[in-house]
């Protein structure tokens, strides 16, 4: 039986040179290589987002994912290695046997033997237009009965998605050649809370703000840009990392599509270059999204004014906020940084399920046991697995979700990673807690949940009931002081620098 209390597994063993050292780090100099590549399918698909899972027959913009290899050497010896992919996926998941990450690293196996596969971290950018990587679970989720027979189902589209994921990661290996890196900060207004709260208390997703009992948006928003830009050493702008604490859901495309992270790139290549690399990575932004909920009438007239739609829109604010960031900060290359990854797996205790919870889950059952309605189904088998959990619960006691937690640091700035749909007021926790100058979130880096905040669980509604959760505040908790605790290991020596 697994207990509730944190338990702490340190992978020395696996990352050669990731032992907590009191001493400060070295650095090192800065080689990077990039590479992307479609995985836009060929073929009709279904899409995974919502209650239902449509076929899309068309592509309203190309899927993507982009590698990002970065180390630092000491003449000809290498000291250290983070391994990034970025996916237009909805999240990092698998087989029933093998999850995406096993997947990938049994292609790229003896391909290229000195890549530290353990240093992998893949994310998806939470897009609700691409196609599952997982196995569809019938139970919950069934195709219409118009989808024919030449739709591309999860496990043909997994296959079709870690050969090329494995073919990037090897590319970028490759093309590692001397670099230079700068961070900074900038600001835009894309991500808002999207849980509403109304007078009694409860909270909805996306609720209705013209109602007279609508009250207040729920939490708090982390308009904050984090970015990495890399040249080579010709000061040529190869790559670039965009952390924002938003989920790819402006929509307003249709078919398949990467969202808001089309126009990002379109843009920004447009204006520095065809060949530049643009690498997605997503905050804790559970419960946010780049969707209005009131203003509705002014934004879509000032999207009109400017002739974009909602994704081009959102694009238009990130890339306005880049430009502004990079006209500072381009004259800030560094050739020698510190480089330094670490892992640890982490667990993190199960949400406790109420028996007020499985009474309802139960009384759910029974009155839609009959249903053949996509959504009803879909609801009826959420349920069904809440009373499995709770049967299991009372038998067994609590249990714990085992997450791998990575951290890396580049210079000033960390990097630390988590499975889940984090809400917001978890990730703005570790920033202001981290040691670094600046602190990427990067969210959705496995297949994750949503892990509401106690406030949110409070108000209930979809993403905070016990359906949407494994994990739930306590959970959060042990999750930020658990990733705050890996980062400031890299910085042994040091006050915070972000109080």
């Amino acid at each position: 039986m697994l207990k509730t209390s944190v338990r702490i597994f340190i992978a020395i063993a696996a990352i050669a040179g990731s032992v907590f050292l009191d001493e400060p780090l070295s650095g090192g100099e800065l080689y990077v290589g990039a590479a992307t590549v479609s995985i836009t399918p060929d073929r009709p698909v279904p899409l995974f987002g919502g209650r239902t899972i449509p076929i899309a027959r068309r592509i309203g913009s190309p899927c993507t994912a982009t590698a990002l290899v970065i180390e630092t050497r000491n003449g000809e010896t290498s000291l250290e290695t983070a391994l990034f992919v970025s996916c237009d996926l909805v999240w990092i998941r698998g087989g029933a046997e093998k999850d995406l990450y096993e997947l990938v690293r049994d292609q790229l196996r003896g391909r290229v033997p000195e890549i530290l596969l353990d240093r992998l971290i893949l994310n998806a950018t939470h897009t609700h237009s691409a196609p599952p990587p997982n196995d569809i679970n019938f139970n919950q989720y069934r195709l219409p009965d118009d989808a024919g027979d030449d739709v591309m189902l999860p496990a043909e589209y997994r296959e079709f998605l870690v050969e090329r994921l494995a073919k990037i990661v090897e590319e970028a290996w490759i093309q590692r050649a001397p670099a230079q890196v700068a961070w900074g900060l900038g600001h835009a207004v894309v991500a808002q809370n999207r849980r509403v709260v109304f007078a009694d208390g409860s909270a909805v997703m996306y609720g209705n703000t013209s109602q007279p009992h609508f009250r207040a948006i729920e939490g708090y928003e982390d308009h904050g840009l984090e970015i990495l830009y890399f040249w080579d050493r010709d000061d040529k702008l190869i790559a670039t990392a965009i952390n924002i604490a938003c989920p790819a859901q402006a929509g307003g495309v249709g078919g398949v599509n990467a969202d808001l992270w089309h126009p990002v790139r379109e843009m920004l290549r447009e204006r520095h270059g065809e060949d530049l690399f643009v690498i997605a990575w997503i905050g804790a932004s559970g419960d946010m999204t780049p969707r209005p909920l009131y203003r509705k009438a002014a934004e879509e007239r000032m999207q009109k004014l400017r002739k974009l739609n909602a994704s081009q829109e959102a694009a238009r604010r990130i890339v306005t906020a880049w430009e502004d960031v990079y006209q500072v900060i381009r004259n800030e290359k560094k050739k020698d940084v510190e480089l330094e990854f670490r892992s640890t797996t982490v667990s993190l205790p199960h949400r406790q399920i109420t028996s007020k919870e499985g009474d309802a889950a139960r009384k759910l059952v029974a009155r839609l046991k009959d249903s053949n309605k996509p959504t009803e189904v879909w609801d009826r088998a959420r349920a069904e697995r809440t009373i499995r959990r709770y049967e299991e619960q009372q038998q067994k006691g609590s249990g714990s979700y085992e997450m791998p937690l990575r951290t890396v640091r580049l210079g000033d700035i960390a990097i630390v990673t988590n499975d889940v749909e984090l809400f917001t007021d978890f990730g703005v926790q570790m920033k202001a807690r981290s040691p670094a100058l600046q602190t990427f979130v990067i969210q959705l880096c496995g297949g994750g949940t949503y892990l509401p905040t106690k406030r949110a669980v409070s108000g209930g509604g979809y993403s905070a009931i016990p359906e949407s959760n494994i994990v739930g505040p306590e959970g959060g908790q042990v999750l930020v002081d658990e990733s705050v605790k890996l980062i400031k290991s890299l910085w042994p020596s040091e006050k915070n620098k972000n109080p």
